[in-house]
């Protein structure tokens, strides 16, 4: 009885909640839209009001507004003419004081997260964390700049280590190059195996040769503690 529940519950939860994600994003969808009509219908005259109160019976219309409005900003914005006026908007967001703040950090992460030339999450690593011996796997966002490059001595690289099972929440760590090793594995499959705890292990490539096992350290095994010398003891005890 127990193993026919667990093998009901495998089928359902994943469609559950996979409905219940696409629900919601739905109704925020139509809820946005829905304050934009009512909006209109306080604005505009009376004469608009039937034909606002019949977009709010069309299904899904909020979700089709928003696929195409994001369809005519992106091509407004691959135009010279599109580029241009973005650049102009975004000078005058970077005076004002406050929103500076917000659009100027939030434009650098989704500039780096979503470009097509930037290198957040192009790999996965795996590192050692949080410990020598201890290993998990990152994903490379970068490499140090500014103040932080000064102070790291050799090639360094800058981690994104998510947590598990929710991959939104992690930590930033910036590690000598040459203490990870590069996966094989694109970065949908490494996430899939962040998600799922290790359950939904990606294929291994037949097309690949085999990598070699690692040391039983780690890349880069701490050195040993070395005990003090007699008359150090000596003085600490006393």
């Amino acid at each position: 009885m127990k193993k026919y529940l667990l093998a009901g519950l495998l089928v359902w939860l994943p469609m559950a909640v996979t409905v219940w994600v696409l629900h919601a994003v739905l109704g925020l969808m139509d809820g946005v839209f829905g304050w934009i009509l009512s909006t209109s219908q306080a604005v505009l005259p009376g004469g608009a009001h039937g034909p606002i109160d019949a977009l709010r019976e069309v299904p899904f219309l909020g979700l089709l507004v928003v696929v195409v409005l994001l369809l005519l900003t992106g091509v407004f914005a691959t135009n010279i003419a599109g580029q241009w006026a973005l650049r102009q908007g975004s000078r005058v967001l970077h005076r004002i004081p406050i929103v500076k703040s917000i659009y100027s950090s939030v434009k650098q992460v989704s500039d780096t997260l979503f470009s097509s030339n930037g290198n957040a999450f192009r790999e996965a690593v795996l590192v050692q964390y949080p410990r020598a011996g201890a290993w998990t796997i990152a994903f490379i966002t970068g490499r140090p700049g500014g103040e932080v490059a000064s102070r790291l001595s050799g090639e360094h690289v800058s981690l994104y280590v998510p947590t598990t099972p929710n991959p939104t929440s992690g930590f930033f760590l910036m590690v000598p190059r040459s203490e990870v090793i590069t996966l094989r594995m694109s970065v949908d499959e490494a996430l899939k195996y962040i998600i799922s705890m290790g359950v939904v292990a990606p294929p291994p490539s037949a097309s690949l040769p085999a990598m070699p096992p690692l040391p039983p350290g780690g890349l880069a095994p701490p050195a040993p503690i070395e005990s003090p010398a007699p008359e150090v003891e000596r003085n600490l005890a006393g």
